[in-house]
């Protein structure tokens, strides 16, 4: 539909800075009003859209029952319920049935998904399932070069095995600290980078490894002119960089995960090619670990014991470590396209609603 014309809106500053870096001047960029009537009310009849999407979990009740009642279409697209919120909306379950009622389609990610909003209360009948489309674009952004730069700014040149703890949280850097001594027993030039999700938790992790007599760098410490990583041990303190770091892992364990946290998401590493690893707890990321598990392309652990043994068994065996590697990236390649499944459903809310004179109230 290239005669289509979108507008985004965002909640949060942060939100608006990424959507208009991303789009530039091709798409409109606004703040989303605040979900009561009477700016709910003033957007939709400034607006006047034809289909209002709404992405995930952003279940906002007013907006949906003010679309509904002048007569604009709504679509969830790339719709998710993880398990924790799931407990949530079954407890206001005829609350969500009622608003649940007025979205007139729901394009989720997983079977599980659906099967969860339709018992929060949404109708089957408009409900499909077409993947995640968050995970579109990651082979495309996996490139070479990427590597190469990595390799060449944090000294990497030898290719030495290199693990790599990405968005870890508290409780998990001292687990991954006790993997890695035991590593570096039987493969003693591994490089260690480890990346809290949380920024701030720099100087908690620094303790832990003076605690444990290691020697490291911060991530902002190292310039490819000037200072070159000299230490073992690297903290990430730097927010955005996990995505390219993943190119020069050999061994990568997704954090929040060995702790009932959620997990994070093992499909970044995955189109890299590379072993995942990740421990039991990953209720929000349940999709990408169904499609890993599928494919027999992610490993899972119940504990740092486990980590650390499969990790020196697969390092001793470089033929099976890259097979892994191989069907992970595999894996991320057959889901592509899930963004047009979403699309579609959205272009045929707007064919059918372009057919319609709307009013707009007050």
């Amino acid at each position: 539909m290239p005669d289509c014309s979108i507008i985004l809106s965002t909640m949060t500053e942060h939100g608006r800075d990424l959507a208009n870096n991303t789009f530039r001047d091709r798409i409109p960029v606004i703040y989303a009003p605040i979900d009561f009537i009477a700016s709910v009310r003033k957007a939709l009849k400034n607006i006047r859209p034809d289909v209002l999407v709404f992405l995930e979990t952003e279940i906002w009740p007013v907006w949906i029952n003010e679309a509904r009642r002048i007569g604009v279409k709504t679509a969830l697209v790339n719709g998710r319920i993880s398990l924790r919120s799931f407990k949530t909306y079954l407890m206001f379950r005829p609350f969500f049935r009622s608003v649940l009622g007025n979205i007139d389609r729901f394009s989720m990610i997983t079977e599980e998904d659906r099967i969860r909003i339709t018992s929060i209360g949404a109708d089957p009948r408009k409900i499909v399932v077409n993947g995640n489309a968050k995970y579109d674009l990651l082979t495309d952004l996996a490139e070479p070069s990427i590597e190469q730069e990595m390799r060449k700014t944090l000294n990497l040149e030898g290719s030495p095995p290199v693990l790599i703890a990405g968005s870890t949280r508290t409780g998990e850097e001292s687990m991954i600290i006790n993997v890695y001594k035991r590593i570096l027993k039987e493969f003693p030039d591994t490089v260690l980078f480890i990346a809290p999700r949380h920024v701030d938790r720099t100087g908690e992790i620094e303790s832990l490894l003076v605690r444990n007599n290691m020697r490291y760098q911060l991530r902002t410490e190292i310039d490819n002119n000037t200072i070159k990583r000299t230490e073992q041990v690297v903290i990430v303190n730097r927010f955005g960089e996990l995505f390219k770091l993943y190119s020069i892992g050999t061994i990568i364990f997704c954090g929040a995960s060995l702790v009932p946290l959620g997990g994070q998401n093992p499909l970044e590493a995955a189109a890299w090619g590379k072993a995942v690893f990740y421990g039991p707890y990953m209720d929000d990321f349940l999709d990408a670990k169904a499609l890993l598990d599928a494919n027999d392309s992610g490993i899972q652990v119940s504990s740092p014991e486990m980590l650390a043994e499969k990790a020196i068994s697969l390092l001793r065996s470089p033929g099976l470590l890259k097979d892994y590697g191989a069907r992970a990236r595999e894996t991320v390649l057959r889901n592509k396209n899930a963004g047009e499944r979403h699309a579609r459903v959205i272009s045929e809310l707007i064919s059918g609603n372009q057919k319609r004179n709307l009013s707009y109230g007050d």
